[in-house]
């Protein structure tokens, strides 16, 4: 499961500069070429940051900046060409992480993207990680302090998807949808017999790392150091 990075501009050549170089660092990438696009995308997938223009037509950075960040829990990266002080103080109200000003080095976009995501809790292109805590996707182990966990691989991607958002109520049907596809026929007694397995894992971490039932709602991960 790579982190995803949505890039969404009217600019075929930003998009694919961006795409690029950000695929070239092992991210995954999806794009938008105006903010209503952006919005279909956000919905439908899993999405770890956003990166997106300020001038776009039918809904514009302003707008969209807003929405995500009334939405989504992920970091907003604000692409333009417009460096006055006042647009700066607007996205930043709006919630906006960062600013990139047009015409920009594509090494330095990457690493402000990556700079976002640690802050946010995600290391790196698929790895999560929080004080002695890693989950690394290209390998499907988790370290805890000095001890390797393998992980069966959708025990993982639960943990996973928990851990891109700690604190966040997950569904049942969400990680269902998410981590077994919208094609499952199980049920969601699935989710909480691999919640009882990840629970058992790492009963001697329970001081740092705790899955907790909502009732009536779901799941979310505590990281507790």
């Amino acid at each position: 499961m790579k982190t995803t990075i949505l890039i969404a501009d009217d600019d075929v050549n930003i998009r694919r500069v961006t795409q690029l170089y950000l695929e070239k660092e092992g991210f995954q990438t999806k794009i938008a070429c105006d903010g209503k696009e952006a919005l279909d995308i956000l919905e439908q997938e899993k999405i770890d940051c956003a990166v997106i223009d300020l001038m776009m037509p039918n809904v514009d950075g302003w707008e969209l900046c807003e929405k995500i960040k009334s939405n989504f829990e992920i970091p907003v990266l604000m692409l333009t060409a417009r460096a006055e002080t006042n647009d700066t103080i607007k996205g930043f109200k709006l919630g906006t992480d960062d600013y990139v000003t047009k015409p920009f080095h594509p090494v330095e976009l990457v690493m402000r993207v990556k700079s976002l995501l640690k802050r946010y809790g995600v290391a790196s292109a698929g790895r999560i990680t929080f004080n002695d805590i890693s989950l690394d996707s290209s390998s499907y182990k988790v370290q805890i302090k000095d001890e390797d966990f393998l992980l069966p691989i959708k025990q993982f991607e639960l943990l996973y998807m928990l851990a891109s958002q700690t604190g966040k109520i997950f569904t049942r049907d969400q990680l269902i949808e998410r981590i077994w596809g919208l094609d499952y026929e199980g049920d969601e007694r699935t989710v909480d017999t691999h919640i009882k397995k990840l629970r058992k894992q790492f009963k001697n971490y329970e001081d740092i790392l705790q899955i907790t039932t909502v009732r009536g709602l779901g799941y979310k991960l505590e990281v507790l150091s």
